[in-house]
C-alpha cells in the first residue's frame, strides 16, 4: 500500500516498520518545535539586549500564563487529533469531514473568546502573581497585545492537528520555519530599529501567527484527500463536537490546571525578585529545547497508537508505544546533559548580569539530568491519548504536577526559604508521574478496541 500521499505528506501508519514510521513521523515535528522554540526565544534575546532586564523579565515570565489560558484549547485540539486519527485508520472518510470542518469551527469561535478573555483578565492575573511593580507595566502591555492574536493561534494550532491526525507532519514544519523567519525578521524592526519594546514582540509574534494560520487553511483547502477543507462546510455538527469534547476535555483541564499550578509556582519565583524571574525564565525559554523530542515522539505516539486502534491492530499499537517511550526519554536526556553542562554560556545570551546567569544555572543544575523522566510521563500520556484514555493522564499529572506540587513549594518554602527549594518541586513530581504511568502501562488497561460507529451527526 502507498503511505505518503504526492501531494499531501499523509502517512497511513497501519502498516510497515514501526520505528521507521515513527521516527519519519517525529523528525519533521521535532524540527518544527525547534524553530518554534528559536521563535520563543528570539522574543527574549532580542527584548533583553535592545529594551533591557525589566522588559526582559515581563516577556520570560510570560509562558505560565499564557499555557494557563491557552492550554485548554490546545487539549481540546488534541482531542481532535485523536479523533480525526481513529477515523483516518478505519478509512471513515464522512466522520473525517465531520470532525475536520468541527475542529475548525470549534477554533475560530474558542480563539474570538480567548482573546476577550486574555485582553481582559491578564492584568488582574498579573497581580494576583504578584509581579513586581517595576515589572507589571511592560507584562500587562505585552499580555493584551499578545491576545489579540489568539484566532490566528487557535486556527492553526487546530489545522496542525488535523495534518497530525493523518501522519503528515512536514506540512506544520514548513510553516513553522515560515512563521519563525517572519518573527525574527519582525522582532529585530520593531524592537531593535523601531524601539518598540515589549509591545513590538508581541506584535511580532502575533503577525508571524497569522501568517502560520493563513498557510494552514489554504493548504486544507486546496488538499485533495479525504481531508480537504470546503470554507463553505465550515459549521458545529452537535454530536461529532461532544465526541471531540469527550477526548479533549481532559487534556484540556489538564493543561489549565497545570498551568496553574506553574502560575503558583511562579509566585514564588516572583517573590525573590525582577533578577530572579529573568533568571527563570530564561532557562525555561532553553528548556523548551528539551520538550523537542518529547513533544515530537508524544505527537507521534497519539497518532501512530490513534490510527492503528482506529484499525483494530492493538499488538501493533503496544509495540509502537513501547519504542516510542523509550525513544523519548533516551533523547530528552541527551539534551539534559548538554544543557546541563553548558547552560551558563546559554544563559549569557540573553543577559550578561551576573545574578540572572546564577539563578537559570541554579535552576538547570538541580532539573536538567530529570529530563528523561519528564520525557517518559508525556510520552505514556501520548500513547493514552491516542487509545482514546485522556482522563488517565488527566488523573495523574493533576495528583502530581498539581496538588503534589503546590503543596510541596507552600510547606517547605515556609520552613526554607530559599529558591532551590522550588527548583526540586519539577523532578520530584516528573519522578512520581513516571512511576505511576509505567505501572498502568504494564497493567495493559489502555490497550482496548475503540467503539468508533458512533453517532457522529
Amino acid at each position: 500500500m502507498k503511505q505518503v500521499s504526492k501531494h499531501n505528506h499523509a502517512m497511513l501508519m497501519t502498516e510497515g516498520p514501526i520505528a521507521k514510521l515513527i521516527i519519519k513521523f517525529a523528525l519533521p515535528v521535532f524540527w518544527g518545535n525547534l524553530f518554534q522554540q528559536l521563535y520563543n526565544i528570539v522574543d527574549s534575546l532580542i527584548v533583553g539586549n535592545f529594551a533591557g532586564d525589566e522588559a526582559l523579565a515581563a516577556v520570560s515570565s510570560s509562558g505560565s500564563l499564557i499555557f494557563m489560558i491557552t492550554g485548554f484549547l490546545l487539549g481540546v485540539f488534541s482531542g481532535s487529533s485523536v479523533v480525526i486519527s481513529q477515523y483516518y485508520g478505519a478509512k471513515d472518510k464522512e466522520n473525517v469531514q465531520k470532525a475536520l470542518h468541527t475542529t475548525i469551527a470549534f477554533a475560530v469561535i474558542s480563539g474570538l473568546i480567548l482573546a476577550l478573555v486574555g485582553i481582559v483578565l491578564s492584568g488582574q492575573i498579573l497581580k494576583w502573581m504578584d509581579t513586581p511593580k517595576n515589572v507589571l507595566p511592560n507584562s500587562t502591555l505585552y499580555f493584551r497585545i499578545f491576545f489579540c492574536g489568539s484566532v490566528f493561534s487557535t486556527v492553526y494550532n487546530a489545522g496542525a492537528g488535523v495534518f497530525q491526525a493523518v501522519g503528515d507532519s512536514k506540512h506544520p514544519l514548513y510553516y513553522l520555519i515560515i512563521s519563525s523567519f517572519t518573527n525574527v525578521t519582525l522582532d529585530l524592526l520593531f524592537v531593535g530599529i523601531f524601539h518598540y519594546g515589549v509591545a513590538g514582540a508581541a506584535i511580532a509574534t502575533i503577525m508571524s501567527q497569522f501568517l502560520s494560520s493563513i498557510l494552514v487553511i489554504r493548504r486544507l483547502a486546496i488538499s485533495e484527500e479525504t481531508y480537504r477543507l470546503h470554507l463553505s462546510k465550515i459549521r458545529i455538527y452537535g454530536c461529532m463536537l461532544k465526541r471531540i469534547l469527550r477526548m479533549g476535555i481532559p487534556s484540556g483541564i489538564q493543561n489549565s490546571v497545570i498551568g496553574f499550578a506553574n502560575i503558583i509556582v511562579q509566585t514564588n519565583i516572583n517573590a525573590f525578585g525582577d533578577l530572579a524571574m529573568a533568571g527563570c525564565g530564561s532557562y525555561s525559554k532553553l528548556e523548551g529545547f528539551a520538550f523537542l523530542p518529547v513533544t515530537s515522539f508524544a505527537m507521534a505516539l497519539t497518532t501512530f497508537v490513534g490510527q492503528n486502534i482506529g484499525a483494530g491492530k492493538l499488538d501493533r499499537a503496544k509495540k509502537g508505544a513501547r519504542f516510542g517511550a523509550v525513544a523519548c526519554a533516551l533523547s530528552a536526556e541527551l539534551i539534559g546533559v548538554i544543557m546541563f553542562i553548558g547552560m551558563p554560556i546559554f544563559i549569557r545570551a540573553f543577559s550578561q548580569n551576573p545574578k540572572i546567569i546564577e539563578f537559570g544555572t541554579r535552576q538547570a543544575h538541580i532539573e536538567c539530568l530529570f529530563f528523561c523522566v519528564l520525557a517518559f510521563s508525556h510520552a505514556c500520556a501520548g500513547v493514552m491519548r491516542g487509545a482514546g484514555k485522556a482522563v488517565v493522564p488527566m488523573v495523574v499529572m493533576l495528583m502530581f504536577w498539581c496538588v503534589v506540587r503546590v503543596t510541596y513549594i507552600t510547606i517547605v518554602t515556609d520552613i526554607i526559604p530559599r529558591i532551590e527549594v522550588i527548583f526540586w518541586a519539577y523532578p520530584m513530581t516528573w519522578t512520581l508521574s513516571s512511576i505511576t504511568f509505567a505501572i498502568y502501562m504494564i497493567s495493559g488497561k489502555w490497550l482496548k478496541q475503540k467503539q468508533l460507529q458512533e453517532e457522529a451527526y
